[in-house]
């Protein structure tokens, strides 16, 4: 599959680049995109919920009322989970919520995410460009040139690009990643994925280790 290289105005540089087909033709798994996605926001959850439960209450231990003679159950804590202000019977307590894919298992997975952008014709190649200074109006501009200010994008970089990082980072519509953090998760959570020309030699050099 060849896509056509753009430049930042949005228009073709009558070059062009060939995607691999064992990266961006693959026939998707599902399942892996699945537990790869699962895996991403499981471990994003803090787990650091917490409630009181009865030993955790501060009260007086004293018996609240006589064992027998009132007519209503015996009860022998002010902390009682069934009294106002008293414990949570099984609350919530901080855990762990990460879990473990294989990286095989991984790599399907953006294979097959990479996949279903370039079957919706849902990617963009653009050519390497810097900023000399962080700005969010400039960096909107080529996503205007582009057609997709409007949509949710995840811009590629070849290698790190702070300037144009932080020109980015004020929009909730648009992100930016190098080709080593990519994951499923940005990737199938982006309308349009828009490559550097030097990040695509990479994404596949990653992506294709045995």
């Amino acid at each position: 599959m060849e896509v056509s290289v753009l430049n930042n105005k949005g228009k073709e540089t009558g070059r062009k680049v060939k995607l691999s087909p064992t990266v961006f033709g693959i026939d998707p798994n599902d399942h892996a995109i699945y537990l790869d996605v699962k895996q991403h926001l499981a471990n994003k959850r803090q787990g650091n919920h917490k409630s009181k439960e009865r030993a955790d209450i501060v009260g007086s231990t004293r018996k609240i009322k006589k064992q027998k003679g009132t007519g209503t159950a015996r009860a022998g804590s002010i902390k009682n989970p069934l009294f106002r202000g008293g414990g949570r019977i099984f609350g919530p307590t901080p855990r762990d919520y990460s879990q473990k894919v294989n990286k095989k298992v991984k790599r399907l997975a953006r294979k097959s995410a990479l996949s279903i952008k370039a079957k919706e014709k849902s990617i963009l190649v653009i050519e390497d460009f810097k900023m000399d200074a962080p700005k969010t109006a400039a960096y909107n501009d080529v996503l205007n040139a582009l057609g997709i200010s409007s949509k949710k994008s995840l811009v590629v970089l070849g290698e790190p690009n702070n300037n144009v990082y932080l020109s980015s980072r004020n929009l909730a519509h648009s992100k930016v990643v190098t080709n080593s953090e990519l994951n499923t998760y940005q990737i199938t959570n982006a309308t349009t994925l828009v490559l550097f020309e030097s990040a695509v030699a990479e994404i596949e050099n990653i992506l294709n280790k045995a």
